[in-house]
């Protein structure tokens, strides 16, 4: 079915919509803080996108997109990188309103530290395969930045709740990967798969969405600025 991928899409999104109106956590007021981060890191992986699908790095099944595209993406594939950070930034809020607890500064060392690790071995292991690089270079990158020079303070929730994104990922990835909506050259990944989501996917959604949190949190705290 052509309308598989926008479907996947929309699913993604309707429910946090919906539950963005909760009168407790009223993540509709944070709505003006998402779409800066969701445009400016959304430009940086529909970047990578291009070049991954032009360096046949993966690439879309014409039997489940509806066939409108963009410099050579489809359609639904650009939804994607709003669709899913803006889905994860709502369950990132509601975790803030909802959970108090936190990993404490020591444990969010160590969770970033062996990220660094993991991201260092695999670039020097498979610095040859497109995919493995970007997403273990730019991961990389963004944690030193974060842990290391701003100390961003938000880290630790975002953790947390990378965690519990992680059971949407499953579900939506592995609808795209098995249908399959996405189909994958493993010679420009390591070839490990968790089920049918190849192992960067993990990585490449991680670096993606604490991107997006970042600059939210960016954005929050200059309105608050602005307006206090």
């Amino acid at each position: 079915m052509k309308y598989t991928y926008l479907i996947i899409n929309f699913l993604t999104i309707i429910f946090p919509i919906m539950l963005s109106f909760d009168r407790r956590v009223q993540f509709s007021k944070s709505w003006r803080h998402i779409w800066p981060g969701l445009a400016i890191t959304g430009l940086v992986f529909l970047f990578w996108d291009v070049l991954f699908t032009v360096k046949g790095v993966w690439w879309f099944n014409p039997e489940r997109i509806v066939g409108i595209n963009f410099f050579g993406l489809p359609l639904e594939e650009i939804l994607f990188f709003l669709t899913v950070p803006f889905a994860c930034i709502f369950i990132y809020a509601c975790l803030n309103y909802y959970v108090k607890w936190q990993p404490n500064i020591r444990l969010t060392r160590i969770i970033s530290n062996m990220l660094l690790i993991l991201s260092a071995v695999l670039l020097i292991l498979y610095y040859d395969r497109l995919y493995t690089a970007v997403t273990f270079g730019l991961l990389f990158v963004l944690i030193v930045y974060l842990q290391f020079m701003v100390n961003a303070e938000w880290l630790s929730r975002f953790y947390m709740a990378y965690a519990v994104t992680l059971i949407p990922f499953y579900i939506v990835n592995g609808l795209l990967t098995s249908i399959p909506v996405v189909l994958y050259n493993d010679a420009e990944n390591i070839g490990v798969r968790a089920g049918t989501i190849p192992f960067e996917d993990h990585f490449y959604s991680l670096a993606l969405l604490v991107m997006n949190v970042g600059l939210f949190e960016y954005f929050k705290r200059r309105n608050s600025k602005v307006h206090g």
